[in-house]
């Protein structure tokens, strides 16, 4: 758990993603948009840090080891009740929207997610002072949906390849061939 900016600005946001990578670049934009931003990797440092920072904000990914998202969603509203949560996922489904949104999150987005897509959902009536984006939401490209869903199941395998290419229902070679491609816009 790491806490980034200086206590005098003015929102503060809780980022609990176990994908360090992804969680660090988002902790960096949001410093650099004035949140003091706390970060934790599993419910359990969520929670600690729920407790000894008080956010005003909490962005929680839904698939992490451990205990999911969605418990972390309940654990929060229990704790501080105020806290306007969004769940961001790659591993999206009509059932756990749903559920999300029934434990108290404001939102739910699906990965990949700009920062601004992001801040807006935590600000539907734009009360953090955010610019008015565009109204329509402009989804990812199938491309990049596949290339996340690749990375996610090829570190569920710890790297494994014949063992991603297995849970994908695809030969080894041609997960090869589409690894071996950039990331898609």
């Amino acid at each position: 758990m790491e806490t980034n900016g200086n206590p005098e600005q003015a929102h503060s946001i809780l980022l609990v993603d176990d994908e360090e990578v992804f969680r660090k670049r988002l902790a960096a934009a949001l410093a650099r948009r004035g949140f003091t931003v706390c970060e934790a990797d599993n419910f359990e440092a969520a929670v600690r840090a729920l407790l000894e920072h008080d956010p005003e904000l909490a962005l929680v990914d839904l698939r992490m080891p451990g205990r999911s998202g969605l418990e972390l969603v309940a654990e929060a509203k229990r704790l501080r009740p105020a806290i306007r949560i969004v769940v961001l996922t790659g591993y999206g489904s009509i059932a756990t929207a749903s559920q999300a949104i029934k434990l108290g999150a404001m939102e739910y987005l699906p990965k990949p997610a700009d920062v601004d897509e992001i801040l807006r959902a935590f600000s539907p009536d734009r009360d953090l002072g955010l610019p008015a984006g565009p109204e329509d939401f402009a989804p990812p490209s199938l491309a990049r949906v596949e290339w996340e869903h690749i990375q996610r199941v090829l570190a569920d395998c710890g790297g494994n390849i014949s063992e991603a290419a297995r849970k994908l229902n695809i030969h080894r070679r041609s997960l090869q061939r589409k690894l071996f491609k950039f990331a898609p816009p």
